[in-house]
């Protein structure tokens, strides 16, 4: 079975404590997952997304205290992008001039309102006002009415020298259509997939390649329903692109695979099994630090050098 679009994105960030005040208050999405990056414990790894914790909503941060700035370049996604209801985007706006966040005027984007803004790590995000979504539940945790919350991801754009070959990858092993042009932005969409289901290529032949750093996106995840839907997206990079993914790789809440693209942004293969309740009732997600197996032992010292989230 084939479900298409998004089911992550995964970024690098500042100091943990400040990158849990600007997604969990200011943008009120919620905490859904408190773990440790699985390569180096003694790093958070913060998950954030919507009330059901849904793929397609779910923005996870590497944070590093002391991490150096990014340069966004070619290879690397430029914009994530979050859906709102369409009469919500003057509430954010001025939400946002309160805030004190970086903010840009709103334009139009193929049809829809774009409010383009930043975190504290510089990073490059976005609210798109779509008519009907006010309809879809929002997480109400205080702060935000929850008729203007954030429901899931719209879409990404990545920077890249050339479209084709990665517009190719999208088609043919996730299942996107290219469904419009406007400027230098080539548009992808996933039928039927409301939340995720775009992809914007954006053509800039010459820009100096990405650096990550604070502020970078690591990489993006697209869903897969289970292990069988993975494994024929990979038979499918394999034969009809010639690309290999990595071995895959058990997250607790996911199991994945990665592999460069063309453009060279770093694709993951994610499955929606087991979800993020399989440790923690759903109605508590987020609230207590969750180790994989591996650490559990290592528990006190591990907790001992993770910094204070207040």
């Amino acid at each position: 079975m084939q479900i298409n679009g998004l089911h992550h994105v995964t970024a690098i960030s500042g100091p943990a404590r400040r990158n849990l005040d600007f997604y969990a208050r200011v943008l009120r999405l919620r905490l859904v997952k408190k773990t440790v990056n699985f390569d180096d414990p003694g790093t958070y790894h913060l998950y954030f997304g919507d009330v059901g914790a849904a793929p397609g909503s779910i923005l996870t941060f590497f944070p590093w205290e002391h991490a150096a700035p990014g340069r966004l370049g070619v290879g690397e996604t430029q914009e994530t992008v979050f859906r709102v209801p369409e009469g919500s985007i003057g509430f954010w706006a001025h939400r946002f001039v309160e805030q004190g966040v970086p903010h840009e005027v709103p334009v139009k984007r193929f049809g829809e309102t774009v409010l383009s803004f930043r975190d504290p790590d510089g990073m490059r995000l976005a609210l798109v006002g779509l008519p009907g979504v006010e309809k879809e539940p929002a997480w109400a945790d205080g702060g935000i009415p929850a008729e203007h919350g954030l429901r899931g991801f719209h879409s990404v754009s990545l920077l890249l020298a050339e479209a084709a070959p990665t517009g190719a990858i999208l088609s043919d092993v996730f299942g996107f259509t290219e469904i419009g042009r406007e400027d230098t932005l080539i548009r992808y969409a996933a039928k039927g997939t409301a939340v995720g289901g775009v992809i914007d290529l954006r053509v800039a032949g010459g820009f100096l390649p990405a650096r990550q750093g604070a502020g970078s996106v690591h990489h993006i995840a697209f869903r897969a329903a289970d292990d069988a839907a993975q494994e024929e997206m990979v038979r499918r990079l394999v034969q009809n692109h010639g690309i290999s993914p990595t071995e895959q790789r058990d997250r607790n809440y996911f199991r994945s695979v990665y592999f460069r693209e063309p453009g060279h942004v770093l694709f993951e293969i994610a499955t929606d099994i087991p979800g993020f309740a399989i440790d923690e009732p759903a109605a508590e997600l987020g609230r207590s630090l969750k180790l994989p197996p591996q650490y559990e032992a290592h528990r006190k010292e591990i907790e001992a050098v993770l910094p204070d989230l207040g």
